[in-house]
């Protein structure tokens, strides 16, 4: 390895070194709080309105 390649190894494990780090087991809190204030809003929980969904069937049209 090069003299650069290891200085940018050593300046990426710095930066890494520097992020703040929380337990797994709250991460998994969060996030569970999280989705259950945000159920309400999530179109795949609630379904999604039939005039505002884009993916309907489109109607068929018959001409008499």
């Amino acid at each position: 390895m090069g003299v650069s390649t290891l200085q940018r190894l050593v300046e990426q494990l710095k930066l890494e070194a520097g992020v703040e780090r929380i337990k797994v087991s709250q991460a998994a809190a969060e996030l569970q709080q999280y989705c259950m204030q945000n159920a309400c809003n999530e179109a795949l929980l609630v379904g999604v309105p039939a005039r505002s969904n884009l993916f309907r069937e489109p109607r068929s049209c018959a001409l008499l």
